[in-house]
């Protein structure tokens, strides 16, 4: 991502928090979507028992609530380095790619089975591959040549 920080250019604040709500709302869709997949198509369990259903309990809706704080998260630190920080997007993307490894490795450190683990590990690089993508777009499109 190329996004100018000197200081003919300023961040449209609003542009970027409505392009962060967009984000937060697209990654819970994809947690619950990752949800329906592994649980219902494949009958892997994922963070709760399968035997809650497809959409499984309150798990599911726990982990769709904390994909979008994740994302509002990525916007107030995508904020932060847009305003302070010599090429915000390379500070941005390499953190939120570490961010993104570390979560999908943290079920393999747990006893679950195998296909648990995988299912998992791939609904939270989902997670965090629209988090980085969409928001690294909207910081593009937020900055604007100072007048």
């Amino acid at each position: 991502m190329t996004v100018p920080s000197d200081a003919s250019r300023t961040v449209d604040a609003g542009r970027l928090w409505t392009g962060g709500l967009a984000t937060a709302l697209v990654a819970a869709l994809v947690a619950l979507v990752g949800l329906l997949i592994c649980r219902g198509l494949l009958d892997v369990p994922v963070l709760a028992p399968t035997d809650e259903g497809t959409l499984g309990n309150a798990s599911t809706w726990r982990l769709a609530g904390l994909a979008a704080l994740a994302a509002l998260l990525a916007t107030g630190l995508l904020h932060l380095l847009l305003l302070s920080t010599p090429r915000p997007g390379q500070f941005f993307t390499w953190i939120v790619a570490l961010a993104t490894v570390a979560a999908a490795l943290a079920p393999f450190l747990t006893n679950a089975d195998l296909d648990e683990k995988v299912a998992t590990s791939a609904i939270y690089l989902a997670i965090g591959i629209s988090i980085g993508s969409l928001l690294s777009g909207v910081a593009r499109s937020a900055m604007r040549r100072r007048a």
